[in-house]
């Protein structure tokens, strides 16, 4: 059973039930692991289910800055979880460079290919991936792949939403349960950009910047040489400050953005599905 370290709702608590009668009937699972706090509550909720029987492979690329691998790797060292991290190179898949409407399909198609092959050598018999019912309401090219490579989505078959998640994990005790929404560095794109190292490059260490300086949920959009960032609306003051905004300025600058824009909107998630 599911350990919890905090009382939960009769209907929350069904769903956990869901998820472990459905884990349970699984066996064995190799777990698509990001470190987020989806793919980690259902990598901690397998562990304890099936205990040994459960790995965790984390794909590293350009586009995944090293904070989150490390992130990762420290969260199966404390629950004794075994952790295998590939490396992968989607950049030489021209379809991914070109950032089309598909990108994140090849991207999916190919990390999940490579968990399938580590799933076999290691004698486990499914593979399975964190997205929840939320995800469902969103433009999600990613999950075509999914569903081709025979993923499991364990949470969506308990019917967990985001909330529930976060609900669930600090009920575990995952440090994870508050982390921010993420998103590979690959998604700052405009539709149609060139996707390179170098970019992939800027975009990390400017919003490395940006979590320094205590903005945690962020993202800095790369518009051909413009930075936009988007920061939670109550952020906004915080940033537009003069003194902040020169040193935020003045650091994109040296990063090789020629114009550094403050969106007014606010963060918003998948904000260049928007071109679609």
């Amino acid at each position: 059973m599911i350990r919890l370290q905090e009382k939960i709702s009769d209907e929350l608590q069904a769903k956990l039930d869901s998820l472990e009668a459905y884990l349970i009937k699984l066996g064995s699972l190799a777990v698509g692991f990001s470190g987020g706090a989806d793919s980690s509550f259902l990598l901690a909720a397998a562990k304890e289910t099936l205990g040994d029987r459960v790995i965790a492979v984390t794909g590293s690329d350009a586009s995944v800055p090293e904070r989150e691998v490390k992130e990762a790797a420290a969260f199966c060292n404390e629950r004794g979880i075994r952790h295998i991290i590939c490396r992968m190179d989607p950049l030489k898949e021209e379809g991914y460079r070109n950032n089309g409407p598909d990108r994140c399909y090849l991207c999916k198609r190919g990390i999940f290919t490579e968990v399938k092959r580590i799933a076999l050598e290691n004698d486990i018999e499914y593979v399975a991936e964190g997205s929840n019912m939320d995800d469902l309401g969103d433009y999600r090219p990613g999950m075509r792949a999914v569903s081709e490579l025979s993923v499991k989505s364990p949470l969506r078959e308990a019917g967990l939403c985001k909330s529930d998640i976060r609900l669930l994990s600090k009920a575990m005790g995952l440090p994870t349960w508050s982390k921010p929404a993420y998103a590979c560095l690959a998604s700052r794109f405009v539709y149609g950009e060139e996707i390179t190292e170098e970019k992939l490059r800027m975009i990390d260490r400017a919003e490395q910047f940006l979590i320094e300086h205590g903005f945690f949920e962020e993202r800095v959009r790369m518009h051909g040489k413009m930075a936009r960032i988007e920061v939670p609306p109550k952020d906004i003051p915080r940033l537009a400050e003069d003194g902040m905004r020169e040193e935020v300025y003045n650091e994109f600058k040296k990063l090789g953005f020629m114009f550094v824009a403050l969106d007014m909107k606010g963060y918003t998630q998948g904000s260049m599905n928007a071109t679609l």
